[in-house]
């Protein structure tokens, strides 16, 4: 039986898109827990650490959303070229201001404008969707998706704690920012497998988030990363207290092994059961796995929990993002994965100062509470969500159904 996934890269391009997309949106994982080991590091506080690294991912799941609607009506190459400018310039004020002992103010100030990263993940898969629409192909490039996200989001938060605690506390942004103009660049040089831009986008229209399934989607992941946000504080404060701070890059990692073997076992799977049902049985599994996380008492038991809760999360991803695709209405998918994708910066900007301010009143164990909280919340979501997911259908214009 042939690789399902080494038959999508036959098209001309596609190899290039995906492994520049690949470098550009590893900033979306390593930016908020890079700005937090920064700032605990430099300034000895995970409250302020936490602040500003929430202040980056909500204002950028605010903003990233916008720059995807005009992508929708401009195309990729005339607004990603502006937006990841501003990014790497807000990005390097921040690192300076850290570096040379900038106010407070100006570490919020230069998280705002870092804010204005394009959604990578939201470009590269609408490149699918224009070479695979109305195909199998574009289920299994979607999937691959999905678990190349997932590894970004865990490696990634891994390769900015590891820079940060080895070498110096900018280390991990400073490497974010390199990548993200560096990736940027390469993805938007590479113009013959720019998605065009189609007639019902340029006459505007209600956004994607307006749409019912992308709302239960958005919030449902809002939880599902404040999971990623508090275990990525967590682990920094836990293995710190067990005396091997350095050991958080590992049990990072193998929070991304986990989830990346589960992730390529699951997408090349073809499974008959509904989609919506799939991304609620994946949601209960991730927010069981949060439970033993209150129970370790040493690295080893961490990493193992860990390994266990990573495994869970591709299947969620996918799912979702399986749903966006057939839900969305074509015009609007760069918007409506964006949104999504924005329940998920939101959600780690919200664990990592739930967490942060947790662990600075209670200590480093009860930081585990808020991914318990959160995977609670989650799974209420896609249970409350089911009729909407299952009954909804993408329709050939702007208009979906809905259930009553």
């Amino acid at each position: 039986m042939p690789n399902p996934y080494s038959t999508i890269f036959a098209a001309p391009g596609a190899k290039g898109f995906a492994a520049a997309g690949f470098v550009a949106r590893l900033p979306f994982a390593m930016a908020t827990i890079g700005i937090v080991a920064m700032l605990s590091q430099a300034r000895g506080a995970y409250g302020l650490a936490g602040a500003v690294a929430a202040t980056f991912a909500l204002t950028n799941a605010l903003v990233a959303p916008q720059v995807s609607r005009l992508v929708d009506r401009l195309g990729q190459s005339r607004v990603l070229t502006p937006a990841a400018a501003l990014s790497v310039a807000g990005f390097t004020g921040l690192i300076a201001a850290t570096r040379f002992g900038g106010a407070d103010w100006m570490l919020f100030a230069f998280a705002l404008l870092a804010a204005a990263m394009p959604s990578i993940p939201a470009m590269v898969r609408a490149r699918w969707t224009a070479l695979y629409r109305g195909t199998p192909k574009l289920r299994t490039a979607f999937a691959f998706e999905s678990v190349a996200d997932e590894l970004v989001y865990i490696s990634g938060s891994a390769l900015a704690v590891g820079l940060s605690v080895s070498l110096f506390p900018e280390a991990g942004p400073l490497a974010s920012t390199l990548f993200l103009a560096v990736g940027s660049a390469a993805f938007i040089l590479q113009k013959r497998t720019e998605p065009p831009v189609q007639p019902v986008a340029r006459d505007g229209g209600a956004p994607a988030i307006a749409l019912r399934p992308v709302q239960i989607l958005a919030f449902a992941l809002v939880a599902v990363g404040a999971i990623f946000g508090t275990a990525e504080v967590t682990v920094i404060a836990l293995t710190a207290e067990f005396g091997d701070a350095a050991a958080a890059t590992l049990v990072l990692g193998g929070y991304a092994v986990g989830s990346l073997f589960v992730g390529l076992v699951y997408g090349a799977l073809r499974i008959e059961m509904p989609l919506s049902r799939q991304f609620a049985i994946a949601v209960a599994i991730a927010a069981a796995t949060t439970v033993p996380l209150l129970f370790v008492g040493n690295v080893p038991m961490l990493a193992l929990a860990l390994f266990a809760s990573g495994a869970a999360v591709s299947p969620t991803f996918i799912t979702a993002f399986g749903l966006v695709e057939r839900l969305v209405p074509a015009a609007r998918l760069t918007e409506g994965i964006t949104w999504v994708t924005a329940g998920i910066g939101i959600g780690m900007a919200v664990g990592s100062f739930a967490s942060g301010w947790v662990i600075d009143a209670f200590g480093a164990g009860s930081g585990f509470w808020v991914s318990v909280a959160a995977g609670a919340v989650a799974v209420l979501t896609a249970l409350v969500g089911q009729c909407s997911l299952s009954a909804a259908r993408r329709a050939p214009t702007e208009e979906v159904t809905a259930c009553a």
